[in-house]
């Protein structure tokens, strides 16, 4: 089956490849702009179980659906971003191909309005997936997972911390920066409200070894998904931090003079943000986390309480985001893909199908009955 992983050789793309290069019976197009650094990973890989091909492709580029349909791949994976303000080009140009479109987006309007195109991709038998990343891939692959234990769901607080010396991409931090000192949805006493992005400070306690982490309102595509497939809900919160204390301040005081519109949109200053953050990449650790707690009724009517929790070590956490992608590609490999139609993730995408993908991975999950 060969798969195309659209920016292969970057932050998410290059984890991706080295999974899948486990896997035989892949044929692996690792594509992007530049030959040589698709060249250099495909070198570093091998040997591989999979066949893995370097070659120079620009989603940009006016002939990128000519390209695509000549390459005629099954499955194509997508992880060219920031996904906030892109169109479904990309999307659109497999469906003319006739191939499977996945992306490991996590902005809100694009992941949502990604059902456009679902007419389209019933008619045409392909899969359209958006979100195939932490969020709402694997977060809404867990609360799937715990939502029969309740009778009645009211809250779901899901909340993510990387390590400080956790690699850190480019387009990761743009799109965190687009929203800090916006005006972003929430959901509370069961309808919409407005909050400010990273616009407050709350306290949040991870299992060990993460510990406690400052954790602040972000924009995700849970807030507008979670309420609309379990409408009993009060509350849905994302709030992801930076584990130095320092620096998750200094993004909340960012965001604040953004509000008073005494800096530009946070995203144009990503380069020297990063840059600067960088400076202090030898402080703290390499462990980070992501939880999911679960509030409501059991089936007796008592007070249930369900947290799960994924711990990453070792700087293992950048993969998290790429399980949901290489579990949907083993799924269609083992001929059990997902219905046809452009949908968010997860999509009938299981627990069972994404967490087998972290074998070899620092990568560890927890479910307890209450949060620590």
């Amino acid at each position: 089956m060969r798969v195309l992983v659209l920016g292969g050789y970057g932050f998410f793309g290059s984890r991706i490849v080295t999974l899948l290069s486990r896997e035989s019976g892949l044929d692996v197009l690792v594509a992007g702009r530049r030959q040589s650094e698709a060249a250099a990973l495909v070198e570093r890989l091998a040997p591989t179980a999979a066949s893995l091909t370097p070659l120079v492709l620009d989603v940009s580029a006016p002939d990128f659906p000519q390209r695509l349909r000549e390459l005629s791949p099954q499955v194509v994976i997508h992880t060219c971003g920031p996904f906030q303000g892109q169109d479904y080009r990309v999307a659109e140009a497999c469906l003319e191909a006739g191939c499977d479109y996945i992306d490991l987006a996590d902005g809100r309007d694009f992941v949502t309005g990604i059902t456009a195109l679902d007419e389209r991709a019933r008619a045409s038998g392909v899969r359209i997936i958006s979100g195939a990343s932490s969020v709402p891939g694997l977060s809404g692959a867990v609360v799937d997972a715990l939502a029969p234990a309740f009778s009645r769901l009211d809250g779901i607080d899901i909340a993510i911390s990387p390590g400080n010396k956790t690699d850190r991409g480019l387009a990761t931090v743009r799109a965190i920066l687009s929203y800090g000192g916006e005006a972003i949805p929430g959901w509370r006493d069961g309808q919409s409200i407005r909050v400010t992005g990273w616009g407050s400070m709350q306290r949040h306690r991870f299992g060990s070894p993460v510990g406690h982490r400052w954790v602040s309102d972000c924009d995700v595509p849970d807030i507008s998904l979670l309420p609309a497939r379990y409408p009993t809900l009060r509350q849905v919160r994302f709030r992801a931090g930076l584990e130095l204390g320092f620096l998750h301040l200094g993004m909340v005081l960012m965001a604040c003079l953004r509000r008073l519109r005494l800096l530009p949109n946070l995203s144009r200053l990503a380069v020297p943000l990063k840059r600067i953050s960088e400076w202090f990449l030898p402080f703290g650790s390499d462990r980070g986390a992501m939880s999911v707690e679960m509030r409501g009724l059991d089936h007796q009517g008592e007070p249930c309480r369900r947290y799960w929790e994924l711990s990453a070590l070792n700087g293992d956490g950048p993969y998290v985001p790429t399980l949901c992608s290489v579990a949907l590609v083993r799924r269609r490999q083992h001929g059990k893909p997902l219905e046809p139609g452009a949908y968010a993730a997860p999509g009938g995408l299981g627990l069972a199908d994404i967490l087998p993908v972290s074998e070899g991975l620092a990568i560890r999950t927890t479910l307890q009955g209450e949060a620590p």
